[in-house]
């Protein structure tokens, strides 16, 4: 029988059901085939097709926007928003507005064009986490910020319209819907049994074993109790930290192997699928919050949105998040 099930922490009801569900090889369809095709503007040598260079990892003398680099980050060159100029927000009766402000940047995880996030080292994922923190860092300082947003579509059926292997930052003065929903679904539970809500949900997780992916000595990847989706897949961390940015280096390290494995266990249970991660962290402008916790989402794309999610707000999910950590965690690594 299919249920109802309630995210404890924004208060969204999602459908398992059940009747509708699919075994794991039922979801195999597109995988990601790096074809050829065109000059790639992210490749290895072709560095002067992209606008100039914000920041790169590689070796001290390299010149910047030439080759040599292990990450790169760019303005993406259609950005959503643009960095210079005033908010000058405005009013007009009911209706609120204001500049389209903000920094639009693309983080590009390798100069190879056939290696996909999961293929790279250790090393190299460290770096693109490490990229990601100091990118958040850097954008912190611009008062005008008060949220940066980290992202990535993998796949044509994920939003990527480059197959080459990069993810997207988008910092914006407010702060998105989405997180708003989990700062207060959090501050609600802290203000009313003073303990954060994703802290107590990762004991009960390792209390019950049921849904967990893995675990190392920092970190924990679930398939949350209430998933949207078909495998989708959280990775938080055990310790306590509202923001990402905040992490001492070697934590970074740690996230980049539990990043590696997990993405190798979606890839072996469903056929190296498109999926979409976000990462949620604390706004910028502001101190740490005990209430709340940052987290990595991946969401395989393995469903569509479709009349009755965008009417109701419910989702429909065929694969119980049981089944899904069980199959994750039966998958063998190389």
């Amino acid at each position: 029988m299919s249920e109802l099930r309630k995210d404890p922490i924004v208060g969204r009801w999602v459908i398992i059901s059940t009747e509708r569900g699919e075994r794991p090889m039922d979801w195999r369809q597109e995988s990601i085939l790096k074809g050829g095709g065109g000059v790639c503007p992210f490749c290895h040598g072709n560095e002067k097709k992209t606008p100039p260079e914000i920041m790169a990892h590689r070796p001290v003398g390299l010149l910047p926007n030439g080759p040599g680099w292990d990450v790169r980050v760019v303005p993406n060159k259609f950005p959503a928003l643009q960095i210079e100029g005033e908010l000058e927000p405005k009013g007009f009766g009911n209706y609120d507005m204001m500049q389209g402000i903000g920094a639009h940047e693309v983080i590009i995880e390798t100069p190879s064009h056939s290696k996909d996030l999961a293929d790279l080292t250790v090393e190299q994922i460290c770096n693109v986490l490490l990229t990601f923190r100091d990118r958040t860092l850097d954008l912190k300082r611009d008062p005008r910020f008060r949220y940066v947003l980290i992202f990535k579509n993998h796949g044509s059926a994920a939003g990527a319209s480059l197959e080459h292997s990069h993810s997207q930052l988008i910092a914006t003065p407010i702060i998105p819907k989405r997180v708003i929903e989990e700062l207060e679904g959090s501050k609600c539970f802290f203000d009313l049994k003073g303990r954060c809500i994703f802290c107590d949900l990762i004991q009960q997780e390792q209390d019950a074993g049921q849904r967990i992916v893995l675990l190392s000595e920092s970190y924990i990847a679930i398939e949350p109790f209430a998933p949207r989706f078909p495998f989708e897949t959280w990775i938080l961390p055990k310790h306590h930290f509202s923001h990402y940015e905040e992490m001492a280096d070697n934590l970074y390290f740690e996230l980049a192997e539990v990043l590696k494995e997990t993405l190798g266990r979606i890839n072996q249970v469903l056929g190296c699928p498109p999926y979409n991660f976000m990462l949620h962290s604390s706004p910028i402008q502001g101190g740490e919050k005990v209430e709340y916790h940052w987290h990595l989402e991946i969401i395989p794309k393995l469903t569509k949105i479709a009349g009755f999610e965008w009417g109701s707000g419910f989702y429909i999910n065929s694969t119980p998040p049981e089944l899904a950590a069980e199959e994750l965690r039966a998958a063998t690594m190389a």
